[in-house]
């Protein structure tokens, strides 16, 4: 039981450092939308029309990755200790 305890709080603290990278990056766009826009641009040769979909689709996946690899085995453990 000490082993499932153990890998409940490893996901707990790692859902909460992934969503604090989910969060600070949806920020970052949101403020610094064009100097990053710039600079992936130049880094990566996208054209700047084409990163708004990138970005919406790298947030797209980061959220279900957070979803199915943090959140539901997280809850699933949680259920599973109690």
């Amino acid at each position: 039981m000490e082993n499932i305890q153990t890998i409940t709080t490893f996901l707990g603290w790692f859902t909460i450092i992934n969503l604090g990278i989910y969060i600070f990056t949806s920020i970052m766009l949101i403020m610094f939308k064009e100097p990053v826009k710039n600079i992936h641009s130049k880094l990566f040769a996208v054209s700047t029309d084409k990163l708004d979909e990138v970005y919406f689709n790298y947030l797209a996946n980061y959220k279900l990755g957070i979803l199915f690899l943090n959140i539901a085995p997280y809850l699933a453990l949680k259920i599973m200790a109690s």
